[in-house]
Formats: structure tokens, sequence, C-alpha cells
């Protein structure tokens, strides 16, 4: 089976505008997910995110420092594990990922107001269709909802 890999372009808005929601989706079709991002400090970012983006919205995830890894829907990392046995993985700000052949989807966030993260983009790209994959490009319109390019 062959991999989806999305590339989603941040040119409205921001990641932590994004990040909550196309999570959520991903719960919604009770989907195990690991969001993989560059830093610590801005996992933590994320993850203190996460918990308050919505009144009426809980994203249950966990990251390295709450344990149970096998139990979290969403886990948050650094590092190229899969510890809740997730099938889609996110990537963010230039993460790199493992090989994505195992996971149903992928998806690469990126900021394109970033010319490093535009750049590691078009690596990514390249890498993934060269492995085969089925790979797509949507950005960002005017009122931040998204449109397939490629």
């Amino acid at each position: 089976m062959l991999t989806e890999i999305l590339f989603y372009h941040l040119t409205e808005k921001r990641l932590e505008d994004v990040v909550p929601s196309l999570l959520q989706k991903c719960l919604e079709r009770n989907w195990r997910v690991v969001l993989q991002g560059v830093s610590d400090e801005r996992i933590q970012a994320i993850d203190a995110h996460l918990w308050s983006w919505r009144d009426e919205a809980f994203l249950p995830h966990g990251a390295t420092r709450d344990g149970n890894e096998s139990m979290q829907p969403i886990w948050l990392t650094t590092g190229q594990d899969n510890p809740n046995n997730a099938t889609i993985r996110f990537m963010v700000e230039g993460a790199q990922p493992p090989d994505l052949s195992p996971y149903e989807r992928g998806i690469y966030i990126f900021d394109g107001h970033n010319a490093n993260d535009i750049e590691e983009a078009r690596k990514r790209w390249k890498v993934e269709k060269e492995a085969g994959h089925n790979v797509t490009y949507w950005q960002q319109n005017p009122n931040g909802g998204w449109e397939k390019k490629a």
C-alpha cells in the first residue's frame, strides 16, 4: 500500500491555528496520530496550545513527560518514534520523518513565510515522490481554507 503524502502550505494562518482542527478531523475518523516537531520547546508549546485551543473541544494527547505512550491517540515528539501505533504522521517546521511507508498518511505542514521551511518542503516532495507515494500539495486561500494545487 502506498502512503498518501499531503503538503500543507501555510500562507494565511499560523501552525497553531491549523494543527488543532486537522488533529480533530483525524480523531473524528478514529485515526491515531504522531506529530513530530523539531525542538522540545515547540512541542511543549503545541502541547500547551492543544489543551486550550477551544473551550468546547478536547484533543486527548500526550508527550514524553506524560508517559502512557501506547494509550495516547495523539503523540507529540521530536523523534522518529511511533509508540502509539499511529497510522497518520504529521511533520511540522521541517521535521525529518522516518520511512513513511508503514503509515496511511504523512502530512507535512510548512510556513510559506519561512524560506528554510519552503526549501525543506521541496526536498521532501522530491523524496516522497521518488519513493512512489501519492503526493498532493495544498495551499491556504485568503480565507484560510485549503485548495489543492498539485
